[in-house]
């Protein structure tokens, strides 16, 4: 189902603040293999001259003689790259699109838009919602929700916007547009917290080509229930960080590993009578058929994930993306089995009274003032800035 009507809020009504993805400007920084990138770190910073300048890839935002800041929270170098020949810093991990994490060599001097902003709230409280690139009927959800600090890569459409839930680290000043919570609490006679807004937009959120559109139900009963599908659903997709379980499907549904995945699997195919998802010679089953062709934004995520690691000639099939790919099959078995609850929820929000832009607009609670559109003044955090000196955000 894609768009809504023009009364819709938009997901930028319910939270204001926002960051574009970022802008990497060199793909060998991330890899799905920490080991990668130290390998080509080695490379680089012991190459010299024209070869040194061509691996480290320079673009108009970042060269080896760029100066910038440190990331937030990251004791990384920031003297001029074209200096350096220290070792690698600690590769992080990092949300790449949707459903797959990777690692990201955290240097600033690297990376050409790395939103600082975002870095800067990146802790064990913060969730990022993340929306999605549009495609006109483009199968799969609107709104995806991390744990790990997202780049906001689309696989396809125009990447969407990146919202944190808490504006400040510790899980503090939610993401929310000033009022929206007090005036939902009356509507539905019970508080509303900043994590149900985002539970609601997760299990409703509809594409358009302005962005995810949220619509906002004026029953208490309806609410209720979205918020209670779009935790769970937000459960899955968090896979066990803060606070959560990690996602199970009951025994006999489990996928298990029925043939070891080999050093260089060439292809990703599946046997529907076997219900097994084969990785040239290897074998994994139970996959459901919903699993196999589960897209965003028509592309299917099962075969984007195996691409990403086999695509270049690189390291060997390591093993613990067979455990990380068990875990993404039941990630999206649970998220489609979820569509039905989905389907049947939208119908409830369809049917019944609404609350809409214009009654947002009346109660004050729309435009949303410019400072709530804007990151946060950490004033206690210090940061590094170019070859040393410091700067208070």
């Amino acid at each position: 189902m894609d768009g809504a009507g023009a009364d819709t809020p938009s997901l930028g009504d319910l939270m204001p603040w926002s960051a574009a993805p970022l802008r990497l400007g060199r793909p060998w920084i991330m890899a799905p293999s920490p080991a990668a990138l130290t390998a080509r770190w080695d490379r680089l910073v012991r190459s010299e001259g024209a070869e040194r300048d061509a691996l480290f890839g320079p673009t108009r935002s970042r060269t080896q003689h760029s100066a910038v800041t440190a990331l937030p929270g990251r004791a990384t170098g920031t003297g001029r790259f074209v200096r350096e020949s220290g070792p690698c810093p600690p590769p992080v991990r990092m949300g790449h699109g949707p459903f797959d994490e990777q690692w990201l060599i955290p240097d600033h001097r690297l990376i050409d838009a790395a939103r600082p902003e975002l870095w800067r709230v990146a802790d064990a409280h913060q969730v990022f919602a993340v929306e999605q690139g549009y495609v006109p009927s483009g199968a799969g959800p609107a709104l995806l929700v991390g744990a790990v600090l997202p780049d906001g890569h689309s696989p396809a459409g125009r990447p969407g916007r990146i919202r944190p839930l808490y504006r400040r680290p510790g899980g503090v000043e939610p993401n929310v547009a000033p009022g929206l919570t007090a005036l939902l609490a009356r509507r539905y006679g019970h508080e509303v917290t900043a994590d149900a807004l985002l539970a609601w937009a997760v299990a409703t959120a509809l594409p358009s080509p302005a962005g995810c559109v949220v619509p906002l139900t004026a029953d208490a009963g309806v609410w209720s229930a979205g918020v209670e599908l779009g935790r769970r659903m937000t459960g899955v997709q968090l896979r066990g960080a803060r606070g959560g379980e990690k996602p199970r499907l009951p025994g006999g549904r489990r996928p298990y590993v029925r043939a070891a995945v080999p050093d260089r699997p060439e292809a990703l195919g599946y046997d529907a009578e076997d219900a097994a998802l084969l990785l040239g010679t290897g074998r994994v089953s139970p996959v459901s058929p919903a699993a196999r062709d589960f897209t965003v934004g028509g592309v299917r995520i099962l075969e984007l994930w195996f691409e990403q690691r086999t695509a270049e000639a690189g390291p060997a099939w390591q093993r613990e993306w067979t455990s990380e790919l068990l875990e993404l099959i039941t990630v999206l078995t649970l998220l489609a089995e979820a569509r039905p609850d989905q389907d049947a929820l939208r119908a409830r929000v369809d049917e019944g009274p609404l609350i809409g832009r214009r009654a947002l607009r009346e109660a004050g609670i729309l435009p949303a003032p410019v400072a709530a559109r804007r990151p946060a003044s950490v004033l206690d955090h210090h940061e590094e800035g170019p070859e040393g000196q410091f700067a208070l955000v």
